[in-house]
């Protein structure tokens, strides 16, 4: 593989999809959110993207089947009480370099484009270090009008003290040289275990932004099966990472957000 590509599954028109972004970041807060999603509304995967950008590796389930590096699209279509058309982005990696990370994100933009995607919610978790009580959400959003609506969701604004590293961030920097809009939101989350407090308090204040119903009891048990997948992925990502004698601290840049 030289170059990123994405292999579609089925051909679909969609109407101006809203696009919801949520790779494996810190705590895996926004992956498990948006997996709950896919799953609980039986959201129909479309296409793949595949990029050797991505981790040199393939995951290996309990079975010794593997499973390759993607990121996966899927779409949902008159969902909520507003009957509007998404595309989920999901998957189990993020590019590893900064050069990956920015062709990954723009040809995922010209994807969504192609359908009308004009708004776009990014998914993510914000890392304390410690314990957190009651997880918060935190947001950030492409313009003063979307931000005042986060407030109103008792979202509270990312402070100008720090940025949005990874997909989460640059897919929405990206965004607005397209003229989209739209907002990232960060569930409160240790960053150190995948977090189900904090996805079912990130999905409920997502839910209430696009107006759909959908319950988030089962989140506790989709992060037990989360939990074992990521793991293994990590613990591989971390040997590369070592063998590539990579400076501490640059493997970072695929877990925030």
């Amino acid at each position: 593989m030289k170059e990123t590509f994405i292999k579609i599954l089925e051909e679909v028109e969609l109407n101006d999809p809203i696009l919801i972004e949520a790779l494996p970041g810190i705590g895996h807060v926004g992956k498990l959110a948006a997996d709950h999603i896919i799953h609980e509304l039986n959201a129909t995967k479309f296409a793949e993207l595949y990029s050797p950008s991505f981790p040199p590796q393939v995951l290996v389930d309990d079975d010794g089947v593997v499973e390759t590096m993607k990121n996966e699209f899927y779409y949902l279509k008159s969902e909520g009480k507003k009957e509007k058309d998404f595309i989920i982005l999901a998957g189990n990696t993020q590019g590893l370099s900064p050069e990956g990370q920015y062709e990954i994100c723009s040809i995922i933009l010209d994807f969504v484009e192609k359908y009308g995607t004009k708004e776009i919610f990014t998914l993510g978790g914000l890392g304390t270090g410690h314990p957190v009580d009651k997880p918060k959400i935190f947001g950030a959003a492409t313009s003063i009008e979307i931000a005042e609506i986060l407030k109103k969701h008792n979202v509270t604004l990312r402070s100008a003290d720090g940025g949005i590293i990874g997909a989460s961030g640059l897919l929405l920097g990206l965004s607005m040289l397209r003229n989209m809009k739209g907002a990232c939101l960060m569930g409160e989350t240790p960053g150190y275990f995948i977090d189900a407090e904090a996805a079912k308090a990130l999905l409920s204040v997502l839910l209430e932004l696009l107006d759909i119903e959908l319950d988030t009891e089962k989140l506790e048990e989709r992060a037990k099966e989360t939990r074992k997948m990521i793991s293994k992925a990590e613990q591989m990502e971390r040997e590369m990472m070592e063998r590539m004698h990579l400076k501490p601290g640059e493997e970072d840049l695929r877990y925030i957000g």
